[in-house]
């Protein structure tokens, strides 16, 4: 099971890791907070001291188009934000 799907890359969430040293990530809706401690020490290298997940739920959408209204549902998915140790960071441009 891959835990770590994608980090969340925003403007709010890189205010939050340049002043709090906070990380987002969307993860596996399965994985409970030690596996995702775990995956993010392994991945990035560095020492994790806190981990609070958040689940969405998909919200139903609809448009109207020349063919009519079309509808449909968004996915869900769980986000994960890690605090790091003082002293660690993570440059998620480090690989471009």
């Amino acid at each position: 099971m891959e835990i770590i799907i994608k980090p969340v890359v925003t403007e709010k969430m890189t205010a939050q890791s340049e002043k709090f040293n906070r990380y987002a990530f969307v993860v596996d809706q399965r994985a409970n907070k030690i596996q995702i401690k775990n995956a993010v020490k392994d991945m990035y290298n560095v020492i994790v001291d806190n981990v609070n997940t958040m689940n969405y739920a998909g919200k139903s959408k609809s448009k109207f188009t020349k063919a009519g209204l079309i509808s449909g549902k968004t996915n869900r998915y769980k986000k994960a934000i890690v605090t790091l140790s003082e002293g660690e960071t993570i440059d998620f441009y480090s690989n471009i």
